[in-house]
């Protein structure tokens, strides 16, 4: 065990004593503390400029109700109600007649507007928006310079809340009652009751805030990133000892099995001493904002788990694959089959989010090699996951994890002094079982 840690000793302070980790460390919550402080700094300073969007409208008889009820949506959403500052442009409606007898030429016109950044948009209603002909009903076409403008959210339904005011109006409704028949009632995403397990009390409900589900993701997104960090290097590490003979120097000293195992050890080293500046930070951070009730803590003791599996099984793998290339390049080229186990989970998680209980998102998460990722991003969502689950994983992680690192070491031990062309897989499966 002490050449292990010999050699685990050496590759930490290998890595934890370059300029590029300690700045690293430092740098990457700045970046990504600073991106957020910055969108919402310029959020809330981005609506000073005033937007025009024009109303063409071609049934001749909506759009002062769906400039009126536009600019009313406006209104709704210029300004944030637990803030006050104006987090949204203020936008201008303006009505402009249509030319029936050439459309063309005056969609044109407003597109050359729009080019010249003379107009933020323009809305073209049917002719037959008021009394649909077809079934689904003819949509109303947003015109705008982006294709990712964020008015056309809620313009939508401004649109459609005019659209049904000057419907009742044809019938003769009056327009105070016809507010009463098209105003809707926002959806508010509340957080989960509970019952408290030392009193019995049910806690009361309120509305989830913005950090109930940010910060918990968020602890999944530290994961992927110290584990890519912690592994992806190490591919081209032991290509390059490889290449300049380093380790047929170790090997005089030390078994090829107290190598990659001291490489795992470092590796898992350099992953913890990352995770628990970022958690500790985190902390702090949340306690100077008055939010560390927010802190995901329970899951904390997972996170550490899943982190140490995850770097162990992937790390262990890097090596094995390391061996086996004659330069860095080869190396790099192993880096998207190697890093798959948590790539996969978050390219899965649109579907995750959507279905976190669902068939798929249990048997990806119940899945070994994607299971740290997984299961921890599900625990992490209000609904939580059953209690058998987390250790079902875990189970098949105690299984998986150790057979993977066993089988890692025998490619290693032939790998490392194996020189001319690339094992195939098929190669290393006959190592990895042969030894």
């Amino acid at each position: 065990m002490h050449r292990i840690f010999w050699v685990a000793r050496r590759d930490y302070l290998a890595v934890v004593k370059t300029k590029a980790f300690i700045i690293g460390l430092i740098v990457f919550p700045i970046v990504f503390g600073g991106a957020g402080m910055a969108s919402v700094f310029l959020r809330g300073k981005g609506g000073e400029q005033n937007r025009r969007i024009v109303i063409l409208d071609r049934s001749g008889a909506a759009a002062a109700a769906v400039a009126e009820a536009a600019r009313q949506r406006n209104q709704e959403v210029l300004v944030d109600k637990d803030t006050g500052l104006q987090t949204n442009p203020r936008y201008e409606f303006q009505i402009v007649p249509a030319d029936d007898t050439n459309p063309e030429q005056q969609r044109l016109a407003l597109c050359d507007q729009l080019r010249r950044g003379e107009l933020h948009g323009f809305l073209e209603i049917a002719p037959d928006a008021l009394h649909p002909k077809s079934n689904p009903p003819p949509s109303i076409a947003y015109y705008a310079a982006s294709g990712a403008d964020l008015a056309q959210q809620w313009l939508s339904q401004a649109v459609n809340t005019g659209l049904r005011r000057a419907r009742l109006a044809e019938l003769g409704v009056p327009d105070d009652r016809a507010r009463d028949v098209v105003e809707t009632a926002p959806l508010e995403s509340m957080a989960l009751v509970a019952r408290d397990p030392q009193v019995g009390t049910i806690s009361k409900p309120h509305k989830r805030g913005p950090a109930e589900a940010v910060i918990p993701i968020a602890l999944v997104m530290i994961l992927f990133v110290i584990v890519m960090v912690s592994v992806a290097p190490v591919l081209s590490t032991v290509a390059e000892d490889k290449l300049q003979r380093v380790h047929e120097m170790l090997l005089a000293i030390a078994t090829p099995v107290d190598l990659i195992g001291g490489k795992v050890l470092a590796s898992v080293g350099v992953s913890l001493t990352s995770s628990v500046f970022y958690i500790i930070g985190g902390l702090l951070a949340l306690e100077a904002l008055a939010a560390f009730g927010f802190a995901p803590l329970n899951l904390l003791p997972w996170f550490f788990v899943y982190l140490v599996a995850e770097v162990t099984m992937l790390c262990a793998m890097g090596v094995a694959l390391g061996a086996t290339c004659s330069s860095a390049q080869e190396a790099q080229q192993l880096a998207m089959p190697l890093l798959a186990p948590v790539l996969v989970p978050i390219f899965l998680f649109g579907p995750i989010l959507q279905q976190p209980s669902g068939p798929m998102a249990t048997a990806v998460s119940l899945f070994p090699l994607f299971t740290p990722i997984a299961m921890l991003l599900r625990q992490s969502l209000p609904g939580g996951v059953p209690a058998w689950q987390p250790w079902v994983g875990l189970a098949g992680i105690l299984i998986v994890v150790p057979l993977l690192t066993w089988a890692a070491a025998r490619i290693f031990r032939i790998a490392i002094l194996f020189q001319g062309q690339r094992p195939n897989a098929a190669q290393l499966l006959r190592w990895a079982i042969r030894g």
